[in-house]
């Protein structure tokens, strides 16, 4: 329940997406916010621990909470460095864009390149990109290939 809710306040964000594909939810009951921060507080530490500038904090509580520069402006300590959007799990964009049909997408149920044995190269590892395989021709195809690269194994 707990990662609908996070599905449900931050829907374009990958990661998020990625573990609720991961933990097999199928379905997010409640409305979607399309809020930019799911208030995790990765940001503030990475600011903190690893640059030592302290230049984001959180502001306000309970429903009010959200994170900002002190008394929003802008900070003389930040060092622009973008360190608080590279860790932050909303900033990663999901396949979609900002402006998908749905809010769980469920694309990356798959995590196994589908189209590998085939290829010899990831083509994909979405879901339901298995379209490749669907086709009897193509599974053929890679049965083949299997069988053969099992035969050179083997001798």
């Amino acid at each position: 329940m707990l990662v609908e809710l996070l599905v449900a306040r931050c829907p374009q964000s990958k990661t998020l997406q990625d573990l609720a594909s991961s933990m097999g939810i199928q379905k997010v009951r409640f409305k979607p916010k399309n809020d930019d921060c799911i208030l995790c507080g990765l940001c503030i530490r990475m600011c903190e621990e690893q640059m030592g500038a302290k230049a984001i904090g959180f502001v306000g509580r309970g429903v009010n909470k959200r994170i900002t520069t002190p008394f929003d402006i802008k900070s003389e300590k930040c060092r622009t460095c973008g360190a608080c959007i590279w860790i932050c799990p909303a900033c990663q964009l999901r396949c979609q864009g900002l402006e998908a049909d749905t809010v769980l997408c469920s694309s990356c149920l798959n995590f196994s390149p589908s189209c590998l044995d085939l290829y010899e190269d990831a083509m994909c590892y979405l879901d339901p990109c298995v379209a490749c395989l669907e086709d009897k021709k193509v599974k053929k195809n890679i049965e083949n290939k299997k069988k053969l690269k099992n035969r050179r194994k083997n001798k």
